[in-house]
């Protein structure tokens, strides 16, 4: 998981018989959104529906595939920090798994330290 200013990316495995995303979803905005300070710009459209400015509208959806489809997506998920600008290393963005999994010595602290194009990989922001 990696939370941005604007986003967040996670991957999920849901309850059997589960397939309601987007409801996930909104529950996991509004009660993020609760904890914040109520001082961000809003447009007129976000106020009339009791949105926050914090979260994109959208959500993109994706069933993993197989074992390399989920390392691709975990890799993607790490390294967005970098691609948006707001981090020089994957290891200097504090909120993402990234950390948990060089503690587990699953990737190492300078893992993504080159440039990685996911742009051919289908995902979605």
């Amino acid at each position: 998981m990696v939370v941005l200013p604007e986003h967040l990316h996670a991957i999920w495995t849901l309850p059997e018989g589960d397939t309601n995303f987007s409801k996930r979803w909104g529950l996991i905005k509004a009660n993020f959104s609760r904890g914040l300070a109520k001082n961000e710009s809003i447009s007129k459209s976000r106020m009339l529906k009791g949105e926050r400015g914090v979260w994109q509208r959208r959500y993109w959806e994706h069933l993993i595939r197989d074992e390399e489809d989920y390392r691709r997506h975990v890799d993607y998920i790490h390294f967005n920090p970098v691609k948006h600008g707001l981090a020089q290393r994957c290891a200097d963005w504090p909120y993402s798994s990234f950390h948990r999994y060089v503690t587990r010595g699953v990737l190492p602290i300078d893992w993504g330290e080159r440039v990685m194009d996911f742009s051919e990989d289908g995902f979605g922001e």
